[in-house]
């Protein structure tokens, strides 16, 4: 399922922080990881779930193992400058590739204006940061000595999604859903979504690099439990 617009009519502000941070994204992907290519940052400011349980810095190469003890990869560490637990931060506005970044922030631009014209930008912002970091930490529950690094705004856009569908849930929503390009209500476009996060994080092997499913169910859930809190007092 892939979003391409949706329903904004009733809109009374201007969505300024999911601007922002849609700029951000793409400036720290272009500017400090000159498009995936400086290993040095993305790898020191990547969160890796061992540094976060250990709090101690890795460097150097480091294997990884699969749920059987065998090496099965190794991967670079470079030193963080600042303490481990920035990354909780910094890792939520890098990206791996072109295609990664791009999907990210079309599902951000499509839905994320919807919750800061309800929320306001400054519970919006707020919102955005919790379920990012409410994410992070699912995807380090899977694996708490994993030395993979995380990045990417995906976790943090999930709890995005899963507000979007307690508040909006029957929002007019256009997507291409298998190959065919079609208008859904929100609760078919995102429950297809969340579906296919479950079942791929079922099969997905629980060791190597790939897509953080956990982070995406996690952050999903955080948007469910914690939007109604931030939307209190709001119409």
């Amino acid at each position: 399922m892939f979003p391409i617009g949706d329903d904004n009519r009733g809109h009374t502000i201007m969505p300024i922080v999911n601007w922002v941070l849609i700029a951000v994204n793409v400036l720290v992907f272009l500017l400090l990881q000159q498009l995936g290519t400086n290993d040095a940052f993305s790898y020191a400011f990547s969160l890796v779930p061992r540094e976060i349980t250990s709090g101690t810095d890795l460097s150097g190469i480091i294997d990884f193992k699969d749920s059987a003890g065998k090496i099965i990869g190794e991967v670079p560490h470079y030193p963080t400058p600042l303490p481990v637990y920035f990354n909780f931060l910094s890792s939520m506005f890098m990206h791996g590739s072109i295609m990664h970044i791009l999907g990210n922030m079309m599902f951000l631009f499509v839905f994320g204006d919807n919750l800061e014209n309800l929320l306001g930008h400054v519970r919006y912002f707020l919102f955005y940061i919790c379920v990012g970091i409410a994410a992070s930490i699912a995807q380090i529950m899977m694996d708490t000595s994993s030395v993979i690094p995380m990045l990417g705004a995906s976790g943090a856009i999930s709890g995005v999604l899963g507000g979007y569908l307690l508040l909006f849930p029957r929002n007019e929503v256009r997507a291409i859903i298998f190959y065919h390009l079609t208008t859904v209500p929100a609760f078919v476009a995102l429950g297809l979504w969340i579906a296919f996060q479950i079942i791929q994080g079922y099969l997905a092997p629980s060791s190597g690099g790939g897509v953080a499913y956990a982070a995406h169910i996690g952050g999903f859930i955080a948007g469910l439990a914690l939007i109604k809190l931030f939307a209190l007092g709001r119409k």
